[in-house]
Order: C-alpha cells, then sequence, then structure tokens
C-alpha cells in the first residue's frame, strides 16, 4: 500500500540503482587500466621469474635475475647516473620554473602573456625533435658550440665531452620542461585568494615579503606534484641519451641509463626475462623515492 514503506515488487532500491550507475561510469576506465597497467606489470613480473638456459630453454629461476640484478654493476652505474643526474638538474629547472611562474604572476613583466607562451613553446615540440636540434648546436664543426668556440679561439664548451656530456643531456631536459612545470607553479598562483594579498597590502608588506609569505605556502601542494612528475621522469631518462649515443657513441654506452640498458637488453640482446627485471627493480626504485617525497612534502604541509 502507498505509505507504507513497502518497497515495490521489481524494482532495485535507490542505493543499488546509484552504485550500478557509478560503476557503469566507471567501468571504462578500469578495464583500459586493466588492460594498458596491471595486465603489463603482472606479465613483466612473471617474466622476470624466468631465464633462457642453454640447456633446457626458458626455465623458471625464481628470484634468481633480482639477485643478479642487484650484483649488476652496468645496472647500479646507470641508476647511480640517473640519481647524481635527479639531485641536480631538477632543483635547477624546478627553480627556474618557480622563478617564471612568479614573475608572470607579478603582473609587472613586459609582455607576460608572450612569455607564457615562449616558455611553454618547447614542451610542445617533440621530444625527438628537440634532441636532434639540440644535438646538432652542440657539433663542434657545424654546430652553434663549434661556431662560438672558433670565433672566441678557445675550446669554451664542450658538450660531447665525458665530464659535459650529462650536463648536456640536463640542458635540453631542462629546455624541454621548464615550461611544463611553470604551468603547474602558475595554475596554483591563480588560485590564490585576492583577499590575502590585500591583506598583505594592509599590513604593508612588500613583493618579497608577499612572495614568502603568501604565493610559496601556496606552491607547496603544486610543488610537490612537480617534484614527483620529475623525479618519474628521471628515472625513465631515455629519449636524450639514446638519440645523442650516435652522435657521441663513444660517451653514451648502451647501460647508460637503466632504461637503455633495459631496452638494449631485451631488443639486441635477446634477454627478455633480465630486461623485465631491470624495469621492475626501477619501477620499485622511483616507487619508493616518489612516495617518500610525497610523504615527506604532506608533513610539512600538516
Amino acid at each position: 500500500m502507498a505509505g507504507t514503506g513497502t518497497p515495490v515488487l521489481g524494482r532495485r532500491p535507490p542505493s543499488l540503482r546509484v552504485s550500478a550507475a557509478g560503476w557503469s561510469f566507471v567501468a571504462p576506465f578500469l578495464v583500459v587500466f586493466a588492460f594498458a597497467f596491471i595486465a603489463p606489470v603482472i606479465y613483466s613480473l612473471y617474466l622476470s621469474l624466468f631465464r633462457d638456459q642453454l640447456m633446457g630453454g626458458n626455465q623458471f629461476v625464481g628470484f634468481a635475475n633480482y639477485s643478479a640484478a642487484f650484483t649488476d654493476p652496468k645496472f647500479w652505474d646507470g641508476a647511480g647516473r640517473v640519481l647524481l643526474f635527479l639531485a641536480v638538474q631538477v632543483p635547477i629547472m624546478l627553480f627556474v620554473a618557480l622563478v617564471a611562474a612568479l614573475a608572470i604572476d607579478s603582473g609587472r613583466l613586459f609582455g607576460k602573456r608572450f612569455t607564457r607562451i615562449a616558455l611553454f613553446v618547447p614542451y610542445a615540440v617533440p621530444g625527438v625533435v628537440a634532441v636532434l636540434m639540440w644535438g646538432f648546436m652542440y657539433g663542434e664543426r657545424i654546430g652553434m658550440v663549434g661556431w662560438l668556440n672558433d670565433a672566441v679561439g678557445s675550446q669554451v664548451l664542450a658538450p660531447f665531452t665525458k665530464e659535459w656530456i650529462l650536463v648536456a643531456i640536463g640542458n635540453i631536459v631542462t629546455w624541454e620542461f621548464v615550461g611544463y612545470n611553470m604551468l603547474i607553479l602558475y595554475a596554483a598562483l591563480r588560485t590564490v585568494p585576492g583577499e590575502l594579498y590585500e591583506a598583505a597590502a594592509l599590513d604593508g608588506a612588500n613583493q618579497w615579503r608577499v612572495i614568502s609569505a603568501v604565493k610559496l605556502p601556496a606552491l607547496r601542494g603544486a610543488l610537490i606534484i612537480a617534484t614527483i612528475f620529475s623525479i618519474i621522469g628521471s628515472f625513465q631518462l631515455f629519449n636524450e641519451p639514446s638519440i645523442l649515443q650516435s652522435l657521441a657513441p663513444t660517451l653514451i654506452s648502451s647501460s647508460y641509463t637503466p632504461n637503455m640498458y633495459a631496452y638494449n637488453l631485451s631488443f639486441t640482446g635477446r634477454q627478455i626475462n633480465y630486461a623485465a627485471t631491470v624495469a621492475i627493480v626501477m619501477g620499485v626504485l622511483t616507487a619508493v623515492i616518489a612516495y617518500v617525497v610525497q610523504l615527506r612534502g604532506t608533513r610539512r604541509e600538516d
């Protein structure tokens, strides 16, 4: 009867209808996520537990590949190089992006729209094109570096040397991604309430005080996100050294970075199982460092 609260037969409760509707929206993403992310990871874990033997073919070896990776000098040499790259390049890139975002947001920069677009354009350039462009600019015979050295009469710049090749790669990566990080920080600055600036002006705060007391605290979350993205990108370093290898083959080896090492193990050395192991170890290392950075940043924010 109407008004008794008795549910109508054949009609699902509202909570079940809402739940079914929610799952219908989420299901396409879950299917793509399962096939594009979870399935490859599980398959890589499966491959890492096997090894091609001279006698017997592909056999289960348990964690023997991981034991070999932890004692592999080529792997740790590349991992150490990437860590050094991360420790130097990421702070420089984020500092430049922060200065650019603050300058554009200040309203005192002439042509800020042009500056914002000009800084972001390198991110829109395909990575391969960017590396090739800088690679030819680094050339000592026909490139800009060679022209500059000839004009000065001395070898002022030498990017294709053992001491400077990693710096040259860091310069390319910084040029490519400083605009992307600038956009993240600038978007965060645009969300700062105007009342905070008005209160700072009433207190007589100068521009530097506004930056330190209002803008930088508001950028903390965005800086954490940009740092995590940069850490992941550093551990995924592949395009730049791989393309420059043809221009400086004696300086960039096949194991220059862990990603290059895994790629060459798989496609050149046909060691698919060990390549999967290297990829899994690097994935875990990247996740741990990114999580530590996020945890420390969250604690400071709290």
